[in-house]
C-alpha cells in the first residue's frame, strides 16, 4: 500500500509532457520617482598669475532653483570681459557680456630679417 501511494504522489506531482507551459503577463513595475529638491551651493575662485599673464575669476550661487553668478577674464588686448549670468529650468541660461577698459593694439612694425650672428672664421 505504501508503495502504491508513493507512486501515485510521484505521478500526480510531475508535469505531463504533453501539456504546454503556461505563461502569464510579466509583473508590472513602476520605477519610483526621485524628485529631489535642488541643493543650494555657493563658490568663488580667482587666479592672478603675473608670470604667465593669466587673470580670471568665477563666482556662482544657487538656491536649488535659480543659479546666478559671473566670471571674468583678462583679454590679450588689455580689456576685461565680464559675463554675468542667470540659469533656471524654465528660462534657460541668460548671460550679459560686458567689457572693462579700452582695447590696446600695439603699433605694427614692418618685418626685418635678423642680422646674422656669426662672423668669418678665425685662423
Amino acid at each position: 500500500f505504501v508503495l502504491a501511494a508513493l507512486m501515485a504522489v510521484t505521478v500526480m506531482g510531475a508535469p505531463r509532457p504533453d501539456s504546454p507551459p503556461s505563461y502569464g503577463p510579466p509583473p508590472s513595475y513602476h520605477a519610483p520617482s526621485y524628485k529631489e529638491p535642488g541643493m543650494p551651493y555657493d563658490f568663488a575662485y580667482a587666479v592672478n598669475d603675473d608670470y604667465k599673464g593669466v587673470n580670471f575669476a568665477h563666482d556662482e550661487t544657487s538656491d536649488g532653483h535659480v543659479t546666478s553668478g559671473s566670471y571674468r577674464v583678462a583679454l590679450p588686448d588689455g580689456r576685461t570681459q565680464i559675463v554675468t549670468f542667470t540659469a533656471t529650468h524654465e528660462g534657460g541660461y541668460e548671460a550679459e557680456v560686458t567689457y572693462e577698459g579700452e582695447a590696446q593694439y600695439p603699433e605694427v612694425k614692418p618685418y626685418a630679417p635678423a642680422a646674422p650672428a656669426y662672423g668669418p672664421p678665425a685662423y
